[in-house]
């Protein structure tokens, strides 16, 4: 691949170990889909079941952190569209794309929905507190995928790498239970 100038690389970045620059169409497109999904998550949220004549506070109410994400998920893929729309106009930039591994791509996305899968059938209510088994998810998760990342000449795993995962992982755990027990008051399984 040829050598590419930093004004050529701004916007370009490594999927699947390829490089690519996305076009803008393509990007357009994205930041319509998650709009989109953004709009069905809040209508979802919105037609729950309120729980009123259970006297449920209104903060702690069915569908509300479902609407909040889908509110916040409307207004990231409306940034995506209009960033992109606006730098489409520009006629001097270019939005040539180069092809990336469709078979890498792909493969990355079936391990998430692995590992994924494996943290709600193997760990999760399992006994174990939710703390431990979502940093555990979260650990994993970082180690697996950056190990993905990594070219072939690099340290795959080092105790740096692995110490920093779990303390990321970990706190992650800790805040995720903390934020849903004390603050939304769900008890997590």
């Amino acid at each position: 691949m040829a050598q590419q100038t930093s004004e050529q690389t701004d916007h370009s970045g490594h999927y699947g170990g390829v490089e690519f620059k996305p076009t803008a169409r393509s990007e357009m497109t994205e930041g319509l889909g998650w709009m989109a999904f953004g709009v069905v998550i809040l209508i979802g949220s919105i037609t729950m079941d309120r729980l009123e004549a259970q006297d449920i506070n209104p903060y702690t109410v069915p569908g509300l952190l479902p609407g909040l994400l889908g509110i916040a998920m409307i207004g990231l893929g409306f940034l995506v569209f209009i960033r992109k729309w606006s730098r489409s106009l520009n006629l001097a930039e270019t939005t040539a794309a180069v092809p990336y591994d469709k078979r890498r791509a792909r493969n990355r996305m079936l391990l998430v929905l692995g590992l994924c899968t494996a943290f709600c059938a193997g760990l999760l209510g399992k006994g174990l507190p939710f703390w431990l088994t979502g940093g555990t998810f979260v650990t994993v998760c970082i180690l697996v995928l950056e190990n993905v990342r990594k070219d072939r000449g690099e340290q795959r795993f080092s105790p740096k790498k692995i110490g920093v995962a779990a303390v990321i992982g970990y706190l992650a755990g800790v805040g995720i239970t903390l934020v849903f027990e004390q603050i939304f008051m769900v008890r997590l399984p």
